[in-house]
């Protein structure tokens, strides 16, 4: 069932002023339609001034209804978790309004003409379906309102299949109202109803995505999912209902909308992997570079759509405001660790000069100064002026961020946004200042852009065209206080090496030769035997997922380059293995038949179910880049290690 819509939550505040908005809105289109009629016909001057005024007066109102239609898409804080106080907000979606509709008398009707039958003996059925679309105004924010939203949509093919004819209309009128511009559309074509649905349903999604608690990991791994499968719905969307009058559900609407989703996913594994602290480290400190740097990437993408016309015309200048104030902060981030980096952390004996070389020259297109990387690292002098022109980049861009939010009403109403991004100005400024010499009085350095890593495939020696591999499968460990019974080898992928086939892993679907290229949420196609096993030992009792491939028949041989290592023992895991309990068995659920309805007519042998899993949900973990290699971060944010 959908929430009561009597109910006084903020959420259903707005909604109810949405709706009254789109009354007023109506009233006064219809004004204006009939004042320009009336201009075009009268040749009397004296009426056409009054018209003429009047049409002024309605213009006027109509701007300051459209306004305050933005303002309800602007207000985000009533969509966040009520328990944050420390993350920026995300921009949710609101919901279509429509006008309810009687399926009574016409689908009597047909099914009387057309199927030669009485319609009153379908009256519970009927009404049955007119009180699902009436929950379907008003869904509940969770799981349950997106499975009403589907349940609804499933019918709809049904029922188009049933009662709209191509060759006939129904007098049903469908009647949806822009969320945008409170505009309505009107049509008797049932595809407006699905395509609406199917924008509610991403809606939802993203309020459910806004609402997540972003200081838990539990909650920004929901998060991500929420925003990924908005922007599947609404990828859907817009592939299969391509001609939709309503503008909110144009192509180019839907385009930025889908791309923005994902940069608020995009923004929640940032703060994800930032969540347990972020260790002050050289190479910790360079991966959180190119996260933020991606981050606003993924912003400056967004914005760019926004800004189009007519999109521009139509997208509240809060959402364009916020994308800006996005792109300068994490930028400015990105130049603050990279600044870290180089000033606090000297190149030393006990380093591998190799990984903080490869790292760095991964940060710029070129490097400044036109200096090698190790010779950057091992040059404390340039290092730290290379540092400070990174603050200064970071400082320049947190003010541009400052001013972008101070310039925006809306944005100004946010006192969460205002202390973070004068937190991150102020803390800037004191590292730079910290780093200032007395005798210092000019810096010409520029720092210069910091650039993403690019996706790839993993090792070329032995990701190539020349070997075949299976699709990644997961495999699920118990490495706490257990002896594993396989050995681990390789310098990136390791691989799995004399495994006990009696052993648990086993048993879950490890195999003699396997590569892993996955430790939880963790890429590790490049990761040695150690830092695997680090990953490993993290885990608690309750295990560890990885992610395995395994080379196909008639692949070559890999080159045998590294030594064997293991966990908590100096060269090999021990072959003794803990009994594999199988014998809790979940019995099977028994069928329950139950009576068919006129809707279900020839449905027979097909499912009948739904699932939001039947929709293009859209987890595009495999497709999006979020799978990149991360960095490990204690349990505590008292540990003095953490930056």
């Amino acid at each position: 069932v959908g929430c009561n819509p009597l109910a006084q939550t903020g959420r259903s505040k707005l909604q109810n002023k949405r709706a009254t908005l789109n009354q007023q809105i109506i009233k006064q289109m219809r004004m204006r339609a009939g004042a320009e009629n009336l201009l075009r016909a009268t040749t009397n001057n004296k009426v056409r001034e009054l018209v003429a005024l009047e049409l002024s007066y309605v213009n006027s109102n109509l701007q300051l209804l459209t306004e305050q239609l933005e303002g309800l898409n602007s207000s985000v804080e009533v969509y966040q978790n009520v328990q944050e106080s420390a993350s920026i907000p995300m921009i949710p979606l609101g919901l279509k309004e429509t006008k309810e509709v009687d399926f009574s008398v016409p689908f009597k009707d047909f099914i009387l003409e057309h199927y030669s039958e009485d319609g009153s003996n379908f009256e519970d059925e009927i009404a049955d379906l007119m009180d699902l679309r009436q929950a379907c105004r008003t869904p509940s924010r969770s799981e349950a309102g997106i499975e009403l939203l589907a349940t609804y949509y499933s019918h709809l093919s049904l029922i188009e299949s049933r009662f709209f004819s191509p060759s006939g209309q129904m007098g049903i009128f469908f009647t949806w109202y822009d969320s945008f511009t409170g505009m309505p559309v009107c049509q008797q074509n049932i595809s407006l109803e699905k395509a609406s649905l199917l924008f509610n349903m991403g809606a939802l999604y993203t309020q459910i995505g806004t609402r997540c608690d972003h200081q838990t990991r539990v909650g920004l791994e929901n998060a991500i999912t929420a925003f990924q499968k908005a922007a599947g719905v609404l990828t859907h969307l817009k592939e299969t209902f391509t001609h939709t009058p309503s503008y909110d559900m144009s192509p180019a609407m839907l385009s930025m909308l889908v791309r923005l989703l994902l940069a608020q996913a995009q923004e929640c594994l940032y703060e994800k992997t930032a969540l347990p602290g972020i260790r002050n480290e050289f190479l910790t400190l360079v991966r959180m570079a190119q996260e933020s740097a991606k981050v606003a990437d993924t912003y400056e993408q967004v914005h760019q759509s926004m800004i189009q016309t007519p999109i521009k015309d139509n997208v509240p200048m809060f959402w364009s405001s916020m994308a800006q104030v996005k792109i300068s902060h994490y930028r400015s981030l990105a130049h603050y660790f990279v600044g870290i980096a180089l000033l606090d952390h000297q190149l030393r004996l006990s380093d591998d000069e190799d990984k903080q070389e490869k790292a760095l020259s991964q940060l710029y297109d070129m490097m400044p100064g036109g200096c090698a990387p190790l010779d950057l690292l091992r040059n404390k002098e340039e290092r730290r002026q290379i540092g400070k022109a990174h603050f200064r980049r970071a400082i320049m861009g947190h003010e541009e961020a400052l001013r972008a939010h101070n310039l925006c009403r809306h944005l100004r109403k946010l006192d969460v946004l205002r202390e973070i991004l004068q937190a991150s100005h102020k803390r800037t400024l004191a590292k730079l200042d910290e780093n200032n010499s007395e005798d210092e009085f000019t810096d010409y350095m520029d720092a210069p852009d910091i650039v993403l890593i690019g996706e790839d495939f993993g090792p070329l020696s032995v990701f190539s065209a020349k070997q075949r591999w299976t699709a990644p499968r997961t495999v699920r460990l118990y490495p706490g206080g257990r002896d594993l019974g396989f050995m681990l080898k390789g310098d990136g992928p390791v691989q799995v090496l004399s495994l006990d086939p009696l052993c648990a892993a086993a048993k879950n679907g490890l195999k003699e030769g396997d590569y892993i290229v996955g430790v939880k949420d963790t890429d590790c196609k490049w990761l040695d035997v150690s830092e695997v096993m680090k990953l490993l030992k993290d885990s608690d009792e309750t295990g560890v997922d990885i992610r395995v491939v395994s080379m196909m028949e008639g692949s070559p041989p890999m080159p045998n380059k590294s030594a064997t290592y293991s966990g908590g023992l100096s060269k090999t895991y021990s072959m003794i293995c803990l009994a594999f309990d199988n014998s809790d068995k979940v019995p099977k659920n028994r069928k329950v038949t139950k009576k068919t309805s006129f809707l279900n007519w020839g449905t027979k042998g097909k499912s009948k179910s739904v699932s939001t899993l039947s929709l293009p949900t859209a987890d595009y973990s495999a497709t999006l880049p979020f799978n990149k290699q991360r960095a490990i971060f204690p349990n505590s944010y008292n540990d003095p290690a953490l930056y």
